[in-house]
């Protein structure tokens, strides 16, 4: 219960301070003349402004309030790794004790995550919405428990009360992070791209001068290198296909580093070919040689080298040397000197004329195995005596002549295996399953080479009566094509409606040339945020689950769902940002959402520097948990809020106003018959006299 005077005046303010001001000259004239009751008429007037200022009693019953003291705990990634999770329990377990001990002290947890993306520990965010939420009247003290490592400091809130900060951590931690910078999203593949690359240590390290650092590309086997320590490194780098090209640089964790989450870095950079370099050796003109000059040189990003075979060497029509205006077919040049600079060969109805000797087309045949590729578009010459399926080419074709020439219309299919290949896979409106009846809406070709596909080609187009139309095949590091026929053209042309031959042609480069996206057995992530998309294609009717293994070692299995013939898919919500690997027991693959090193662990050794000057506000004070958890004592505004084990807090005496009464000290007649009383007795004592 608390008592205070309130005064609700008559008349405002000023007329009863002017009132007051002559009652008391008259009262100072009285006195200076020696009246002997100047002193009651004084008490007279006091009782009149009295009367006059309306004075009342305010009765007032409080309910005390308790102190609030505001622990925010970091719980970001950096607070997960070693020992600290323990130590923050420990901590808020003695502080929550030592709370409860105090008889008006409340204790407020509040719990603080990662940011949003790679925004990192928002401690002075979270503290603002902590403080917002209480009443500012009852904080009495703020106690940060963190490895100090924040990147919100610009967003402190003005302090009410004393800052504390207790580190998580030891004092001899030590980690090592892995760095790569200036990474390009794109790079022209064949051509270097630099990196730069460092690694360094942090806090109490032992100081190694060279460590190991490995790079592997795609999930391949790994490259082993010793590097400086602390110093940047340019690494040149040459992309291996094209497409998405996926660098994963990892040094190996050594024993006493904090974590190991700073040890990797993925880089990913999407190759794409500046020119595609193509020979087009056609054998004799045909209605379709222009239709395959026209779709090579549609393409700005295709080089075209075209000969086609006018003359043979055979023929002997008597026309005098001189006056031939032909190019001589420059053969050595092509297929000797030069033919590592192409990209991709085809072999349009072409024949053996003598004019590519066996020696050229078995360095084309090594050229496949050095990782080329070569694409034959056959007409009747591949069933003849004289067919390049008959020389050393032939040793990496995917299909061997029967001798049979098909010459009637029919409708190219896309066969069972070819549904689910991605060179054909839905094309042109292909189904999406591949059981289904479907009949497409294209031209009919006219005539087929019956061939035999090899037990290693795929089967993804058929022709006539099932016969084998389109087969791909590897042959060692490359790869090869066989279109057994010459009618490709009509569809160019728009015979019947046409078909996709544009589209076809380029998916089939695409697969020769090792694109990512074009592999039959393939497993890759497309992430969206911390949202991936797991897809793994395969020609097997069914793939397996894929284990995810978390930036922090643990791992996830999930099974994927068939969404299109040979196509297998998974959305998959990630717990946070980092770097992730994905295997499915055949195939392997890493993807880096965010960062493969987050924010959170650039730097990971505890240190209060950002916070100090915010503590020093209220002359709080920085405590390591490893020396133990500080008691709480009462100190007050301004004082030093901390000592060796201790930490202060400050007490608000804040309270809650449960009832206020208020009543009038006296009646205003009562004001009025006292100032009579002092006025007569004034009188009659000097009257007296």
């Amino acid at each position: 219960m608390t008592r205070d005077i309130l005064f609700d005046p008559l008349v405002p303010w000023t007329i009863l301070l002017a009132a007051a001001v002559v009652a008391a000259l008259f009262i100072l004239v009285g006195a200076w003349r020696g009246l002997r009751g100047w002193w009651l008429r004084g008490l007279a007037a006091v009782a009149l402004l009295a009367a006059i200022a309306n004075p009342s009693l305010q009765e007032e019953d409080r309910e005390p309030l308790t102190d609030i003291l505001i622990a925010v705990v970091d719980e970001s990634a950096s607070q997960r790794i070693a020992d600290r999770p323990a130590q923050i329990e420990a901590a808020l377990e003695e502080l929550q004790a030592d709370a409860n001990a105090r008889p008006n002290t409340e204790l407020r947890i509040v719990r603080m995550g990662d940011g949003e993306g790679d925004e990192g520990s928002l401690l002075m965010t979270t503290l603002s919405q902590a403080m917002a939420e209480e009443p500012q009247g009852r904080i009495a003290g703020i106690v940060l428990i963190t490895d100090g490592r924040i990147h919100d400091i610009e967003r402190a809130p003005n302090l009410p009360a004393p800052l504390h900060t207790l580190l998580t951590g030891r004092e001899g931690d030590w980690d090592r992070r892995l760095i790569v910078r200036n990474a390009p999203a794109f790079a022209i593949l064949d051509e270097q791209v630099n990196l730069t690359v460092r690694i360094e240590d942090q806090g109490d390290a032992p100081g190694d001068a060279f460590v190991p650092l490995s790079i592997s590309i795609d999930g391949g086997p790994a490259m082993q290198f010793d590097v400086p320590l602390g110093e940047d490194m340019e690494l040149p780098v040459n992309l291996p296909h094209g497409g998405m090209n996926v660098l994963q640089f990892e040094t190996p964790v050594v024993d006493g580093e904090l974590t190991d989450r700073n040890n990797a870095a993925v880089v990913q950079i999407n190759a794409v070919r500046d020119r595609l370099r193509v020979l087009l050796v056609s054998g004799e003109p045909h209605a379709g040689e222009r239709t395959w000059r026209n779709l090579l040189k549609s393409d700005s990003a295709v080089d075209l080298v075209h000969f086609t075979i006018l003359r043979p060497p055979e023929k002997n029509d008597g026309v005098p040397t001189e006056e031939l205006s032909l190019i001589a077919f420059p053969t050595r040049e092509l297929f000797i000197e030069k033919i590592e600079e192409f990209d991709l060969i085809i072999f349009d109805r072409y024949r053996r004329r003598g004019i590519l000797p066996s020696a050229y087309l078995e360095n084309v045949a090594e050229y496949v195995r050095r990782g080329g590729a070569v694409l034959v578009s056959s007409g009747p010459e591949y069933a003849s005596a004289d067919s390049i399926y008959r020389s050393p080419l032939g040793f990496v074709l995917p299909a061997a002549p029967t001798a049979r020439v098909v010459e009637e219309g029919y409708l190219p299919l896309i066969s069972q295996t070819g549904a689910r290949h991605p060179v054909t896979a839905g094309l042109d409106g292909a189904p999406l399953d591949s059981d289904a009846p479907f009949t497409p809406d294209w031209g009919r070709w006219l005539r087929q080479v019956e061939v035999t596909p090899t037990p290693t080609a795929s089967v993804v187009m058929e022709g006539i009566d099932g016969r084998p139309l389109l087969m791909l095949d590897r042959i060692g590091d490359g790869r090869v094509a066989l279109i057994a026929s010459d009618q490709s053209w009509l569809w160019d042309r728009g015979y019947e409606g046409g078909g996709p031959q544009l589209e076809l042609l380029r998916r089939l480069a695409h697969w020769m040339m090792k694109e990512p996206e074009l592999e039959e057995e393939a497993l890759w992530v497309d992430p969206t945020g911390q949202t991936m998309r797991i897809v793994r294609r395969t020609l097997s009717d069914n793939a397996p689950d894929v284990t995810i293994t978390h930036p922090d070692g643990t791992e996830t299995t999930v099974p994927l769902t068939e969404v299109s013939p040979g196509r297998f898919e998974l959305l998959w919500e990630a717990p946070e940002i980092g770097l992730y690997r994905l295997t499915d027991g055949t195939l392997d693959t890493v993807i880096a959402l965010g960062p493969s090193a987050p924010r959170e662990f650039e730097q990971t050794i505890a240190a209060a520097d950002a916070l100090q000057p915010l503590v020093n506000v209220h002359e709080g004070g920085v405590m390591r948990l490893e020396d133990g958890v500080p008691n709480l004592r009462d100190v007050r505004l301004g004082r030093p809020a901390a000592g060796r084990d201790w930490i202060g807090i400050t007490p608000r005496d804040a309270y809650l106003t449960a009832d206020v009464s208020v009543s009038p000290i006296l009646p205003a007649w009562a004001f009025l018959v006292l100032s009579a009383l002092f006025v007569v007795a004034a009188w009659l004592r000097e009257g007296r006299r």
